[in-house]
């Protein structure tokens, strides 16, 4: 075997290697013992919007323009690796240039060489941003369950509280209570079957039917809204979260409580829905020290169902909240 033939050998050798690395569909890159970059894989170009030649070579804190120079890594790198032969999916959040904010699963291995104990590094990254979304959805959906549960039962409760005996007698009192329960399983009932728009005034009309029975809340008229399933079904169960909040511990807790609803619609680049709930003459209002799950479910919904924002006043006269949500 000649010399032209162990070049074309190695050649072959090492387009094979490389593509092998290509063919692997999540960004790789292989660093030397300096931390410079040997080689990198297709994926690790068209993930972060890099071109091969401001890659191979650099050092890996000097790539895109300093968008690898993350203190997680660097820990990684320096300190974790050297006591290490491998580290696995350790978890790197952090905003990239191009792509924005990711999460990113960083494995490091030292690179296999049957010789000696190579310095060299392989690093596999994993985007796992969508599955961290995905779990952080469910566990508040899950929270969610358990939380409107609770407050399902504690407005029961309060229905039942609430509904006057004096006068009346047990199956009058009976009737009155069933009335109050079966206007809020109608409501339950707008919020989790609507298959079809939804007019906002009558969305708002029989949701809050169940908390209207010896309240004042008012529903000042305007534009007709129509409303998709999915709006009305996020909408329906906000309404249902003010709604028994007001019962528990605002303007609805009291006999003098007023709540007054309106709303506008904006146009701008597209049509926007400005919704207000307005509390007035239940107990003084303090802003709370924590962020509860019913607030936090509140910015869920409006902000990641709804794709809109919200904003909160915990004024002493009562409670504001303004919803502005794309139509």
């Amino acid at each position: 075997m000649n010399l032209e033939d162990l070049y074309r050998l190695r050649r072959n050798g090492y387009i094979e290697a490389q593509g092998i690395v290509d063919t692997v569909p999540y960004p790789l890159l292989l660093l030397d013992q300096n931390l410079r970059v040997r080689t990198a894989s297709r994926a690790f170009f068209s993930t972060f919007k890099v071109e091969r030649d401001e890659t191979i070579g650099q050092h890996i804190y000097d790539l895109g323009n300093g968008q690898w120079d993350i203190p997680e890594l660097r820990r990684l790198l320096e300190e974790v690796i050297p006591k290490s032969t491998a580290v696995v999916d350790y978890e790197v959040e952090h905003a990239f240039p191009s792509i924005g904010v990711r999460t990113m699963l960083l494995s490091a291995h030292r690179l296999f060489h049957p010789e000696n104990n190579s310095r060299s590094l392989l690093l596999s990254i994993v985007d796992a941003t969508d599955r961290r979304r995905l779990e952080v959805e469910k566990d508040l959906l899950l929270g969610e369950m358990r939380h409107r549960m609770k407050n399902l039962f504690a407005l029961v409760q309060a229905l039942a509280r609430q509904t006057s005996v004096d006068g009346r007698s047990g199956e009058e009192y009976r009737d009155a209570f069933l009335g109050r329960f079966g206007a809020l399983v109608r409501a339950h009932d707008v919020a989790y079957t609507q298959d079809q728009k939804a007019d906002l005034k009558e969305l708002l009309e029989q949701t809050l039917k169940p908390y209207s029975e010896g309240a004042t809340i008012v529903i000042e008229p305007s534009k007709p809204v129509s409303l998709t399933p999915s709006r009305a079904l996020s909408l329906s169960l906000i309404l249902h979260e003010l709604a028994t909040n007001a019962v528990k511990y605002g303007a609805l807790s009291t006999s003098t409580g007023k709540i007054t609803i309106r709303w506008t619609i904006e146009r701008a680049s597209k049509k926007h829905l400005r919704l207000i709930w307005q509390e007035s003459g239940g107990p003084p209002v303090t802003p709370p020290t924590t962020t509860g799950f019913g607030t936090r479910l509140i910015e869920f919904s409006v902000k990641g169902e709804m794709g809109g924002r919200v904003e909160l006043n915990y004024a002493p006269k009562g409670l504001a909240i303004e919803i502005v949500t794309p139509l």
